[in-house]
């Protein structure tokens, strides 16, 4: 099993840090940056082996590989999107697609959290797809929300939902496992060929609607942001320093 972190995208509502970075690169703590506590959660968890999605200014990323190989003990691989600026991530993940066939322990280059998540996820393996999911944040429209079925599988993710009907919210790191990491690609291009401006949550939608396994592990009291915009930043910032 890999590590998979999706930081192909331009985060133009973070500018003017990200003028000339991708949001992953982005300093929460310090010089530490988004990227750097995705990879530090990585090989903390054991993965060690990491492939990174880059787009949007990936020559900041290509500077840093060295660095951040020796820093953190992982040997990383880059995967190019050419579309990052035109499509969604659905594209992004599916890029991936050879790399997650052995198996990965996914995250968005844009989620400041823990380690405990990985931890968490790790611990759950068994499902062809785990999502982790905090149902204990009060919702509202922005975030990537998620209900499942009485017997544990996945029955709607998406944004566009009543957040008083949703279980929690899918906070963006996942489990993909080797064994659904063929069908899975096939429903992300169907996914983005469908709409380019998709997320791979769709993907997984659509993974899920065609039998495929998806289901939840609860991430419990955990401190964590997407970071969007800078309201976002600002609590990466406060909540970084403490992990």
């Amino acid at each position: 099993m890999i590590g998979l972190v999706l930081a192909a995208g331009a985060g133009r509502r973070l500018r003017p840090y990200t003028d000339t970075l991708p949001k992953a690169l982005v300093p929460v703590d310090g010089d530490t940056t988004i990227m750097d506590i995705s990879l530090r959660n990585l090989a903390a968890a054991g993965l060690t082996d990491v492939t990174i999605v880059v787009g949007y200014c990936a020559g900041a990323v290509e500077e840093r590989v060295s660095a951040f190989q020796e820093k953190y003990g992982v040997k990383i691989s880059l995967v190019h999107n050419d579309k990052a600026e035109e499509w969604n991530n659905a594209y992004s993940l599916w890029l991936a697609r050879d790399h997650f066939a052995q198996g990965a322990l996914m995250v968005n280059g844009d989620t400041v959290h823990p380690v405990s998540v990985e931890q968490t996820l790790l611990e759950n393996r068994g499902p062809s797809i785990l999502l982790a999911i905090d149902n204990l944040k009060k919702l509202a429209d922005e975030e990537m929300k998620t209900v499942f079925r009485a017997d544990g599988q996945l029955a709607k993710i998406t944004k566009l939902m009543d957040p008083a009907e949703a279980f929690g919210e899918y906070i963006g790191a996942n489990i993909i496992e080797a064994s659904a990491a063929s069908a899975l690609a096939d429903a992300l291009k169907t996914t983005f060929e469908r709409d380019p401006n998709l997320y791979y949550e769709d993907g997984f939608q659509e993974y899920a609607n065609r039998g495929g396994e998806v289901r939840a592990a609860t991430i419990g009291e955990v401190s964590w942001v997407e970071v969007d915009n800078h309201e976002d930043l600002a609590k990466a910032r406060d909540i970084a320093c403490h992990y």
